[in-house]
């Protein structure tokens, strides 16, 4: 399985670096996964919402199997984050186009906005930050009040955290419970997902 952790300036660390640890992971106990972080465009790097400036593998190109967008920065509705990427449409459009590609899309915390702002989430059921979820709905989604929503070719996650649950959840659900029960203990996860 290929996973495509899309990064772009102002994401969250934590959205994309733990399920990135959590996949990684999974590889080592056997799993066929390879993640990777990528950007939309070519870039050296790119910088967090706290700062952390990170170097991605590549530039997005084809359909994969996942693509992982986290959230970060929604709320300060500032020139870097989720917010901004919604004003520009690049991002959620392109996550249209992989999605009616085959890709699954999954998603952290408010990368769950890009989302909708795709048109992926209309009368879906799906989660975000606690902060964004009044926003959510505006699109039409079915907003549920869980750590992670699985809707088949789409996911989603509530906050921060609850990027691990989704993470070790796609991990039982395309590999097996004894891998995700692996990746939990040596990450020292307690088992939410």
């Amino acid at each position: 399985m290929d996973v495509e952790i899309l990064l772009y300036e102002g994401f969250d660390e934590l959205d994309a670096v733990a399920p990135y640890e959590v996949f990684r992971t999974a590889a080592d106990f056997g799993a066929d996964v390879d993640a990777s972080l990528q950007t939309l465009v070519p870039s050296d790097r790119v910088t967090a919402s706290h700062g952390l400036r990170v170097e991605p593998d590549d530039v997005l190109i084809g359909t994969p199997d996942l693509v992982l967008v986290p959230g970060g920065g929604w709320n300060d509705r500032g020139e870097n984050g989720a917010w901004a990427e919604v004003q520009d449409g690049t991002l959620p459009e392109r996550l249209a186009t992989l999605h009616e590609g085959g890709a699954t899309i999954a998603t952290v915390c408010t990368g769950t906005l890009v989302a909708a702002e795709g048109g992926l989430l209309e009368g879906r059921p799906a989660t975000t930050h606690e902060s964004a979820k009044d926003d959510l709905a505006d699109y039409g989604v079915d907003v549920r009040d869980e750590r992670f929503v699985d809707d088949g070719d789409v996911l989603t996650a509530g906050g921060v955290t609850s990027g691990i649950d989704l993470a070790l959840h796609l991990v039982e659900r395309e590999f097996s419970a004894e891998v995700a029960q692996k990746v939990a203990d040596e990450i020292e996860y307690e088992n939410n997902y």
